[in-house]
C-alpha cells in the first residue's frame, strides 16, 4: 500500500462518512441510520443505507457497500491513492511525500502533467473556436443546431490550420518536448513538431471525473480521415473509456443511451437525454461495458439505422450481456441517427421510440427474419431452425418458453411446434432442453455452504451491532471456527477489535480495499439484516446461529482428525453443543 495503514486510517476515521455521503446524496435519518436513493443503481424506494456507528454505507438492492474510501471510489471513479488525497485535503492531513518511491513519484508527475497539458490545450482549442480563426468551426457547430452554452459545456474548439500552430503555443508555455510527446498531441521530428490535430473541429474527451485525457476531430472541409482520435497514452486508453460519461454517470435515470459518436452524444444532451455515452471511434468493447456496469444494468443502444449500425448494435448485445447489462434496440426510422431524428421529430418522439425500444433478442431474430424469404417453404423453414438455435442461447427452462412465447406469436409460429423443434435442436447438439433435476445429495452440498455463509454473516453483523453478542459467544466460539479463508479472516479482526475494545468495521474493509470482489462480500458480512423478533425470538435465532455455526466447524474438525481420542473429545463437545445455553442477557 502506497500510505501507511495507520495514516489512511486515520484520514478515514477523520473523514465522517454521514458527512461525505451527504454531499452526493439526500440522506434521511431513520433510528441510528440513515436512508436515501441509492447512487449505483436506479431505485424508488431509498434502501441505501449509511451506519455512523460502522461508519460504513449498505445498500439492501444492489449489494454496494464499504467505506468512506470506497463510496468515492466507485461514485467518483477515483483510484485508491486519489480517494485517499481528497479526503486527505477535506480533512487538512498533510501527506507525507517522502513515503513515495522515485519512479512512482515520476509516474505520477508524468500522469499529472500531461493531464495539464490536455487542460492547456483544451483551453487554447476552445479559445481559437470562438476567435476570428474558428469562424468556419463555429458555423458548422451552430448550424448543426447546437447553442452556446452547449459548446461551452463540452469545451468544443477548433485546432488551427497551421500543422505547427498547437505546438508553437505548448513550447512558448515552457512545456518540453519529451513531455508533448507523451500527450499525444504532437509528433516530432528533425524538422521539428508537428500537430496532430488541425484544421479540425475539437471535441475534448474526458473521464468519469471531467478530466481531459485525450481529444477528438473532425476535419473542415475536404481531409482523411474525417474524424481524428488522440492515440493512447498513459492517461487514455480508448477501450475503457467512454464519451460523455462524466455527465451520464449523474443523470439518475434507470439506463445509458450508447450511440455512435460524438455529435450523437452532444445532440441527445442538449435534447435533454443526458444519460446518452459513445465510445471512442472503436466499437463497443467489454471494458466499456464493465465500465458501463459500475452505473447501470440497462442499456439502450441509439446506433444508425444503417448496415453498419445495425451490425454495431449486434456486436455490442453480447457484451453487454456478458457484463450483466439488458440491452433494448431504438427504432430511428425514417432518419439515420439520433441527431437527426430529434431535429425532425423532436425530443418527445424521441422519448416515446425510448419507451418502445425493442428488446435486444428480438431484435436480433429480426434481423434473422429479413435475411429469408417467407414465401419459400425452405427459406422460411430454415428461418424456423435458426430461430430454434438463438432460443438455445436460453440456459433456464423458464426463460427460454417466456421468449419461445413471444417469437411464436410475432412470427406466426406454432407455439407447440416451436418448442419441439427447440428441444429435438437442443438434444442434437448436446444442450438439454429440460436439464436433470440435481439429486438431493447434490442439492444439500450446494444448498449447505450458502446457508452456513449465510448464518456466519447473521453473527458477524450481530456481534458488531450488539455489545452483548460477544460476551455470549466468547469461549465458545471463535474466528477459527467460521467456514473459509475470507470469513476467517473478517471475523478474527472483528474479534481482536472486540477484544481490545476498539472495533472499527469500517477499518477492517480498508484491509480488503484492493480487491473488489472481496471488500463487497466484507461488507455484506457486516450489514446483514437482522430479524426483527421478539425477545424470546431473538434469543432462540442467535442461539441457533451460533450453534449452526459451531456444529458444522466440529464436523469439519472431526473429518480431518485421526486420533482416537480427539476424535473422542470431538464427540462429546458435538453431544454437549445441543444442551448448551447461549444467551444475550
Amino acid at each position: 500500500m502506497y500510505y501507511p495503514e495507520e495514516l489512511i486510517e486515520e484520514i478515514r476515521s477523520r473523514n465522517d462518512i454521514v458527512e461525505v455521503i451527504s454531499s452526493y446524496v439526500k440522506l434521511q435519518k431513520k433510528g441510528s441510520t440513515y436512508f436515501g436513493l441509492c447512487p449505483f443503481h436506479n431505485e424508488k424506494t431509498p434502501s441505501f443505507s449509511v451506519t455512523p456507528s460502522k461508519q460504513m454505507y449498505y445498500c439492501f438492492g444492489c449489494g454496494a457497500g464499504g467505506n468512506v474510501i470506497t463510496f468515492l471510489m466507485e461514485y467518483e471513479n477515483f483510484t485508491f491513492r486519489e480517494a485517499v488525497e481528497h479526503l486527505a485535503e477535506r480533512a487538512g492531513i498533510q501527506l507525507p511525500k517522502e513515503e513515495e518511491s522515485a519512479e512512482a513519484r515520476r509516474q505520477a508527475d508524468l500522469r499529472s502533467r500531461v493531464l495539464e497539458v490536455n487542460k492547456e490545450a483544451g483551453k487554447y482549442f476552445y479559445y481559437q473556436l470562438k476567435g476570428r480563426n474558428g469562424k468556419r468551426a463555429w458555423e458548422y457547430l451552430t448550424g448543426r443546431g447546437l447553442t452556446e452554452e452547449t459548446i461551452r459545456r463540452f469545451g468544443l474548439g477548433y485546432s488551427n490550420m497551421y500543422s505547427d500552430d498547437l505546438y508553437r503555443y505548448l513550447k512558448q508555455k515552457g512545456y518540453s518536448d519529451s513531455l508533448l510527446k507523451e500527450t499525444g498531441l504532437v509528433t516530432l521530428s528533425e524538422k521539428g513538431g508537428r500537430d496532430k490535430f488541425w484544421n479540425r473541429v475539437m471535441f475534448p474527451i474526458m473521464d468519469a471525473n471531467s478530466r481531459i485525457i485525450g481529444f477528438g476531430g473532425r476535419v473542415m472541409g475536404e481531409g482523411e480521415p474525417k474524424y481524428l482520435n488522440s492515440p493512447e497514452t498513459r492517461v487514455f486508453d480508448k477501450s475503457r473509456n467512454l464519451y460523455g460519461l462524466n455527465y451520464a454517470r449523474t443523470a439518475r435515470k434507470p439506463y445509458m443511451l450508447i450511440c455512435e459518436g460524438y455529435m450523437d452524444v452532444i445532440a441527445m444532451h442538449q435534447a435533454g437525454f443526458s444519460n446518452a455515452v459513445a465510445s471512442l471511434g472503436t466499437a463497443f468493447t467489454a471494458g466499456h461495458a464493465n465500465l458501463l456496469r459500475r452505473y447501470t444494468d440497462q442499456a439502450v443502444l441509439t446506433y444508425d439505422s444503417d448496415g453498419a449500425g445495425v451490425k454495431a448494435a449486434l456486436r455490442a448485445i453480447p457484451i453487454l450481456k456478458e457484463a450483466g447489462i439488458s440491452a433494448r434496440v431504438l427504432d430511428l426510422k425514417p432518419y439515420k441517427d439520433p441527431d437527426e431524428f430529434i431535429k425532425n421529430l423532436g425530443a418527445e418522439a424521441f422519448e416515446e421510440r425510448i419507451r418502445r425500444a425493442e428488446n435486444s433478442f428480438l431484435f436480433e431474430t429480426d434481423v434473422l427474419y429479413r435475411q429469408y424469404d417467407m414465401a419459400d417453404p425452405e427459406q422460411k423453414t430454415e428461418f424456423h431452425n435458426g430461430l430454434a438455435r438463438m432460443l438455445l442461447r436460453f440456459s433456464d427452462k423458464l426463460e427460454r418458453e417466456n421468449y419461445m412465447e413471444a417469437a411464436a406469436g410475432k412470427y406466426g409460429i406454432a407455439f407447440d411446434g416451436l418448442k419441439a423443434l427447440v428441444n429435438r435442436l437442443g438434444g442434437q447438439i448436446g444442450l438439454a432442453a429440460k436439464p436433470p433435476a440435481p439429486s438431493r445429495e447434490d442439492r444439500e452440498k450446494t444448498a449447505k455452504p450458502d446457508g452456513i455463509r449465510q448464518s456466519e454473516r447473521l453473527l458477524l453483523t450481530w456481534l458488531i451491532e450488539d455489545g452483548d453478542a460477544y460476551r455470549a459467544v466468547k469461549g465458545i466460539l471463535g474466528p477459527e471456527d467460521f467456514s473459509e479463508g475470507l470469513y476467517k479472516q473478517a471475523a478474527s479482526m472483528v474479534y481482536e477489535g472486540l477484544e481490545a475494545g476498539n472495533l472499527e468495521p469500517a477499518g477492517i474493509l480498508s484491509h480488503f480495499i484492493n480487491d473488489e470482489e472481496e471488500y463487497r462480500e466484507v461488507a455484506a458480512l457486516f450489514n446483514t439484516s437482522l430479524p426483527e423478533l421478539t425477545k424470546e425470538e431473538r434469543e432462540k435465532a442467535f442461539s441457533e446461529t451460533v450453534k449452526r455455526i459451531k456444529r458444522r466447524s466440529l464436523e469439519e474438525k472431526s473429518r480431518q482428525v485421526s486420533d482416537i481420542s480427539a476424535l473422542q473429545a470431538l464427540v462429546k463437545e458435538q453431544a454437549e453443543l445441543d444442551g448448551l445455553h447461549i444467551s444475550l442477557n
